[in-house]
């Protein structure tokens, strides 16, 4: 059987494989959240509207490796 998160990282983990990573309160800041789909979340960027997703793990809990929708 597949769990997703099943091997979480730290965030050092997760920076060097996917780049900035962001905790609850960076996503906030960040991104106006439309909506979750384990282990994605789509997200509007702030700054300058671009849609997109971000995966996700639950604990600790933090979102990568954004992929803006084309």
């Amino acid at each position: 059987m597949y769990e997703i998160n099943g091997d979480p990282q730290i965030r050092e983990s997760l920076e060097r494989a996917y780049g900035q990573v962001w905790d609850t309160d960076e996503l906030a800041r960040d991104f106006a959240v439309e909506g979750f789909a384990a282990p994605f979340v789509v997200v509007v960027r702030k700054a300058d509207r671009v849609k997109g997703s971000l995966q996700f793990q639950h604990s600790p809990r933090f979102y990568y490796a954004f992929q803006p929708v084309e």
